[in-house]
């Protein structure tokens, strides 16, 4: 792929993605991508061929980082560094996708019609890793027994909402927009939830 090719493509995603997730799918129009990516209407048939396809491409700059998220839990062993890597891995999620990831919410609160098969089928293999590997630990007693896709299900809702109602949260910060240091914190209070709240020990505590 060209460069020029690859920027015009991600110009075009990233105004996709705002204009999608302003409008929805049915209501945006391919024109006002364009004005927004600066680049001519005839450029969105050419690059992707039709609004369904940029659709698909800008589910799947979210999905592939969503994917890539659960990287901790095959690099570490011990469930406190795996935990919380993963936790700030959902969190950048949020920052650095924001409006991709509002149109990934949106597409599941309407029963994903849109959502490809093939990414429904990688993102549920990945949520059974995922249990299965939160099941091992807390057979070796490093994690307090619970229902893990629960437990995953809590860290979704609370790293996802710093996107998802990104304006509920900078309205009651008092502040137009969110900076790496709320990142850091929300990543700070979500994970101690988590390891205290669950119980979670370090392979070396045992």
């Amino acid at each position: 792929m060209s460069r020029i090719r690859a920027r015009n493509e991600e110009k075009i995603i990233r105004a996709a993605s705002r204009v999608f997730a302003e409008h929805g799918y049915a209501a945006t129009k391919t024109a006002e991508i364009a004005t927004l990516a600066q680049l001519p209407k005839p450029n969105i048939y050419y690059y992707f061929g039709s609004k369904e396809n940029l659709y698909r491409a800008v589910l799947e700059s979210v999905t592939e980082p969503l994917l890539a998220a659960s990287a901790p839990f095959e690099e570490y062993s011990d469930p406190v560094m795996a935990l919380t890597a993963y936790i700030r891995a959902k969190l950048l999620i949020s920052r650095d996708y924001p409006y991709a990831s509002k149109v990934f919410a949106s597409e599941i609160m309407h029963g994903a019609p849109h959502l490809p098969e093939d990414i429904i089928a990688r993102l549920s293999e990945q949520t059974r890793s995922l249990s299965d590997k939160l099941s091992h630990w807390m057979g070796q007693g490093l994690i307090a027994r619970l229902e893990p896709r629960h437990l995953l299900f809590a860290i979704w809702a609370s790293t996802q909402t710093y996107a998802d109602f990104n304006w509920q949260i900078t309205m009651a910060l008092g502040k137009e927009e969110l900076d790496d240091s709320d990142y850091d914190q929300a990543a700070e209070v979500i994970t101690r939830l988590v390891i205290e709240g669950c119980r979670v020990k370090s392979v070396a505590e045992t």
